[in-house]
């Protein structure tokens, strides 16, 4: 700071002394005027001839040494090679940093692919390009969605929810399966990461094939068991101390023909990804046949209400519909002291259809709530076997949600009660008054 203050400092008094000698040598040839003219001229062509030699060492200073220059543009000078030093640093470390992040994703046992905000390969690490068959610079700048023409895969990209991943098999005729997930950062970019599962998906079909089967096989036997029990119950001949245990076999027997139906459903609905078309449901109906249902039991809560705000229908498959619907509304009744309340309430705003199923009974605690829709998963163990659930329900409910593009959010807290609601999307909505115009 304080050399480049004495710089400025000695060239306007430089300048001040040109100024003097220009006046002096015109006064002493008769005109002060014309010798300042010619002696800042001068002063003017200098400090081009130094702006056109800084110039072109700016531009060649790669290979070329620096002017050498005193005053205000030897500081000048300074300056430069003082960025340009710190500037080839910065630069250093930003190529070593850069070579870094490219050797550790490199040696990621998962793909990594770079997207710029129009999704656009930017870069992809050697695993990515292994399991997504990308071919080094040549697919650079091209859209990943022209790579990978699958329509899950770009419903995927188009929704935008990229909460979880998604499983696809990019070759039908391969038995591999890769889960894929983007993950937003920056000013519109995204890394799509793509993992090999074709390990878990062939262990994960096994174990479906393996339930379905078995379930298919004890159906038969169960029914027989099952009939032989009602039979036996209502023969005269039984004696009374065999009563209670034929009654309890008949219990078991039937909760275990449950079980096997719900895996069966489940079956079904895991053999099929596609999305569900069906036709118009009118779910006010049906919440009403549902609550005439749960009213009709020996025990059952006080009060069962609904609440219907929008007249509109769903569009979907009725059959899985009302499977989802009754396993939420029974799980309620089941839960709920026969002093609590059950309300359903059905209601379209601009996100779409929603459905909750809202009860007041024991509550599920918060660490439960995660894994509450997977197969078998019983918080209280005891409890489940006392209410005679099969640990399947939810698990329907969320593969039925699924293939009508629709979610299940859980609250819960306990002692107090909880609200199961289902969020449709707004393609599902059906105005009933086109409904009938179109039935008409």
């Amino acid at each position: 700071m304080q050399g480049a203050r004495q710089a400025w400092w000695f060239a306007a008094g430089r300048l001040l002394a040109t100024v003097a000698v220009g006046l002096i040598c015109g006064w002493a040839f008769g005109n002060a005027w014309a010798g300042l003219a010619a002696v800042l001229a001068g002063q003017l062509a200098w400090q081009f001839a130094n702006l056109f030699r800084l110039d072109w060492w700016v531009r060649h200073r790669s290979y070329a040494d620096p002017p050498e220059f005193s005053g205000i543009w030897g500081e000048v000078i300074t300056q430069v090679v003082r960025l340009h030093r710190r500037k080839r640093y910065h630069k250093r470390r930003f190529m070593n940093l850069m070579r870094q992040i490219q050797r550790s994703t490199a040696a990621l046992p998962d793909g990594v692919v770079i997207l710029n905000a129009q999704r656009e390969i930017a870069w992809f690490n050697r695993t990515a390009g292994h399991l997504l068959n990308l071919r080094g610079s040549a697919d650079y700048g091209l859209r990943i969605d022209n790579l990978l023409r699958q329509p899950q895969f770009a419903r995927y990209l188009d929704e935008a929810r990229y909460e979880n991943a998604i499983i696809l098999q990019p070759d039908a005729g391969n038995d591999c399966y890769l889960s894929l997930q983007i993950v937003p950062y920056g000013e519109g970019q995204q890394l799509l990461l793509v993992r090999d599962v074709s390990r878990q998906m062939r262990l994960e079909n096994m174990r479906k094939d393996f339930v379905a089967n078995a379930s298919h096989e004890l159906r038969s036997p169960l029914s027989v068991i099952a009939g032989y029990l009602e039979t036996l119950a209502h023969d005269p001949a039984l004696h009374e101390d065999l009563r209670p245990p034929v009654d309890e076999m008949r219990r078991q027997a039937a909760r275990m023909t449950s079980i096997i139906q719900d895996l069966l459903a489940l079956s079904k609905l895991e053999e099929s990804d596609e999305v569900a078309e069906g036709g118009y449901i009118d779910v006010p109906a049906m919440l009403a046949m549902l609550r005439k249902d749960v009213l009709a039991r020996p025990v059952h809560p006080r009060e069962v209400r609904i609440r219907i705000e929008s007249s509109e229908m769903l569009r979907g498959n009725e059959s899985e519909i009302l499977s989802a619907f009754s396993n939420l509304v029974d799980n309620a009744a089941k839960y709920t002291p026969a002093e609590g309340a059950i309300d359903l309430r059905w209601w379209v705003d601009d996100e779409g259809a929603h459905l909750s199923v809202t009860d007041t009974g024991i509550g599920i605690p918060q660490e439960h709530i995660p894994r509450l829709t997977e197969r078998f998963y019983r918080v209280d163990e005891g409890r489940s076997r006392a209410t005679g659930g099969s640990g399947l329900g939810l698990a329907i409910v969320k593969h039925v949600l699924q293939r009508h593009g629709a979610t299940l959010h859980i609250e819960s807290r306990q002692g107090v009660g909880s609200t199961f609601t289902c969020h449709f999307p707004p393609e599902r909505v059906i105005d009933a008054d086109v409904q009938s115009r179109a039935a008409g």
